[in-house]
């Protein structure tokens, strides 16, 4: 899969590319990131890509020809030509389905902003989706494009060391949070590991597992558990979100 991150700070993004899984995913062909400019397309001797907003305001807004001609370069180098995602907080929450339908994709193209933003040209022009990573607003648009790359990545076939593992991780079952992990020692500063785990008895463990996920996102995260309650037919009724409440009394 290639990510083309289209950045005014390129830097940004060396101490990332070179570490972790990600590292080992380029490496190994199955990831392939590109890095480019806005400033390289910015026009004049000063290369200039900001400018101040029409109607006044505070800060600098990135102005169109720059980003226009940056995209379309872009996309020209290969097809397909890919998804065009901006970083926005005004686009739409990035969650495991957004995640699980960007992995789906050859390609994507990160517009990352900067200052006060992108000339409200260049979303009506270029027509990006516009992703947001959370209600909050970053400096830029570098660590949330990060932040998509290191999810989407997880989905890749052969780019984790053991293919299950995005099976397990919270929303990804069902919409449910994870369950508790636990590894050696068995018992630490008094406090143990749940015997079922120890017990070598495959389904009951996975039966303590649906259930305890059932807790936490009861417990954590109960907007969650529309999804939850389709796990029913696969705990038996004793552990259906209605029961959650009581099993955790006991």
């Amino acid at each position: 899969m290639r990510f083309d991150v289209l950045t005014l700070f390129p830097e940004i993004f060396d101490g990332y590319l070179g570490q972790s899984i990600l590292k080992r995913a380029i490496q190994r062909g199955l990831v392939d990131v590109r890095l480019h400019n806005f400033r390289d397309f910015g026009g004049g001797p000063r290369r200039q890509v900001d400018d101040k907003p029409f109607g006044g305001g505070p800060g600098m807004l990135i102005m169109c020809p720059a980003v226009f001609d940056c995209v379309e370069s872009v996309q020209s180098e290969v097809q397909p030509a890919g998804r065009l995602i901006m970083l926005s907080p005004q686009g739409r929450r990035l969650d495991q389905p957004l995640v699980e339908e960007l992995a789906r994709e050859q390609r994507l193209l990160l517009l990352c902003g900067r200052y006060e933003g992108f000339d409200d040209r260049i979303r009506q022009g270029l027509r990006p989706t516009e992703i947001s990573v959370g209600d909050f607003i970053c400096n830029g648009g570098e660590v949330p494009a990060m932040l998509i790359i290191d999810a989407v990545i997880r989905l890749i076939p052969d780019v984790l060391g053991d293919a299950t593992s995005s099976r397990y991780d919270s929303f990804s079952r069902s919409g449910l949070l994870e369950h508790p992990q636990f590894t050696r020692p068995r018992e630490y500063r008094g406090m143990v590991v749940p015997e079922v785990l120890l017990s070598g008895n495959h389904q009951a463990v996975e039966k303590w597992q649906l259930e305890e996920s059932l807790k936490r996102t009861t417990e954590r995260r109960s907007d969650l558990l529309n999804a939850a309650s389709r796990m029913d037919d696969r705990i038996g009724p004793e552990s259906a979100p209605g029961f959650v409440a009581g099993a955790a009394d006991n």
